[in-house]
C-alpha cells in the first residue's frame, strides 16, 4: 500500500525499533485509551465512555445498554467497534502497515 498525504507519518517514538525487546508491558508506548463506566440499578445497565487516539488526540463516545450482562457485552462490542471506525488512528494504522511490510 502506498502512503498518501492523508496518511500522516506516526511519531518517531512509535517507529523506533528498540535494540532489545521491551521487558514489560508497562514499557510499551500508549497508542490509544479506552475508558468505560458501567452503571446499573439491577434492572437496566448502561455503559458510557470514550475512545481516544493518543497520536492525533481524536476522541469518540461509546454508549451501550443492556438488560443482561450478555446483552450489555454485545452492545458494548458494537459501540466500541463503531467508535474505533470513527477515529483516524493515524499513527496506529501507519505503524501496523510498516510492520507488516517488514515481516
Amino acid at each position: 500500500m502506498a502512503e498518501t498525504d492523508d496518511d500522516p507519518a506516526p511519531p518517531a517514538s512509535l517507529l523506533a525499533r528498540p535494540s532489545a525487546a521491551v521487558a514489560r508491558d508497562e514499557d510499551l508506548p500508549v497508542v490509544a485509551r479506552l475508558v468505560i463506566e458501567i452503571r446499573s440499578d439491577g434492572v437496566r445497565t448502561v455503559a458510557r465512555g470514550a475512545v481516544e487516539d493518543t497520536a492525533t488526540g481524536a476522541k469518540t463516545a461509546v454508549v451501550a445498554r443492556g438488560g443482561s450482562p450478555l446483552a450489555l457485552a454485545a452492545d458494548l462490542t458494537r459501540s466500541v467497534a463503531r467508535g474505533l471506525g470513527a477515529l483516524p488512528f493515524a499513527a496506529t494504522s501507519a505503524v501496523v502497515r510498516r510492520l507488516l511490510r517488514r515481516g
